[in-house]
């Protein structure tokens, strides 16, 4: 049997798995991401997954990033003891395989691509709505990484030249609109909070508040992401107000890229994608009014079907390319 190692390397999560041609999962196994002697605990991993599997052919791996292609480095933004490290050149000595690195947003649209909410499509983008917004283009079935692995860097297009200062020193960047965090902050700003939503909310009927994936939180907890999309569901303005501006952000990025690279699919995942139709609503309405061209107005846009799978789905595929073997 055919198979490929697949990692997806996260700041609280490692994840590993044998991926055979069709996608399929063989054996996988997960650990927490420990704080320091990160490729010990990564070693263990795959020790764990490959010890009484098939042989790999090829190991693919997708890195919360920067990383930097040329020379196989990576230096993880949550993860301070890497800084530099040489992940491909250990990972391929200690398997002795072929090994491809790539970013876990680029791995993510290509898993999205080849098994998720994309399969089919000519080109999509794929984009992460978290703690901070990834992304990665798939461009004829390809995936689009650039000189240093790091094309579809889209949290940090600018929407506005002359908007707020963003955290990587830019101006108007879309994840200091679109972000979890960067939404819970405005909504704050503006007045609300988690207690208000509740009380604003407790009269409608419970099917009004249904968002998938949203946990509705009691009194006095603290205001993230999951609160403020529950709060939306149930109609507080505030809340509201804060995924339509997020929204909109969102799609003027879209727009702009599907006239740059013309994508005909676009992939959202992340935590804050989990807000389901709070979120994609306004984002259909904001694109339906920024994007003029046809060829750009066509462009579908879908939630992941994938979720946390799909960065080692892209992984996995990527060790296929690398291998030479091409998956069904």
């Amino acid at each position: 049997m055919t198979c490929v190692l697949a990692i997806d390397i996260g700041g609280t999560k490692l994840a590993a798995a044998l991926v055979d041609e069709a996608g399929s999962v063989l054996c996988s196994a997960t650990r927490p991401t420990p704080r320091t002697d990160v490729m010990s605990a990564l070693a263990a991993l795959i020790e764990e997954v490959t010890a009484n599997g098939p042989p790999a052919l090829a190991v693919g791996i997708g890195c919360a990033g920067p990383v930097d292609l040329a020379t196989g480095t990576v230096s993880p933004v949550n993860m301070p003891s890497w800084r530099g490290f040489p992940l491909r050149e250990e990972v391929q000595k200690l398997t002795g395989l072929p090994t491809v690195l790539a970013g876990d947003a680029q791995c993510f649209a290509l898993g999205e691509h080849w098994l998720g909410a994309g399969r089919g499509s000519a080109s999509l983008l794929g984009i992460v709505v978290s703690t901070g917004i990834g992304g990665g283009l798939v461009i004829d079935g390809a995936p689009l990484l650039g000189p240093t692995g790091n094309a579809g860097h889209v949290g940090h297009m600018s929407i506005d030249p002359y908007g707020e200062r963003c955290e990587c020193g830019g101006r108007g960047c879309v994840e200091r609109y679109s972000s979890g965090p960067n939404m819970v902050q405005w909504a704050l700003d503006n007045g609300w909070s988690p207690a208000a939503g509740q009380e604003a909310g407790s009269t409608r009927h419970a099917a009004d508040l249904a968002a998938p994936d949203v946990t509705m939180l009691r009194t006095g907890e603290q205001p993230d992401g999951r609160a403020l999309a529950r709060d939306a569901a149930a109609g507080d303005p505030v809340a509201v107000a804060a995924f339509e501006r997020g929204a909109r952000a969102l799609a003027g990025m879209i727009a702009s890229v599907a006239a740059a690279a013309e994508v005909t699919t676009v992939v959202v995942g992340g935590g804050v994608s989990a807000a389901g139709q709070v979120l994609f609503e306004p984002l259909e309405r904001a694109l339906d009014d920024v994007a003029g061209l046809p060829f750009v107005r066509a462009v579908q846009v879908r939630q992941s079907t994938l979720g946390v799978r799909a960065s080692l789905a892209g992984a996995a595929k990527l060790a296929y390319d690398a291998g030479g073997s091409r998956p069904r």
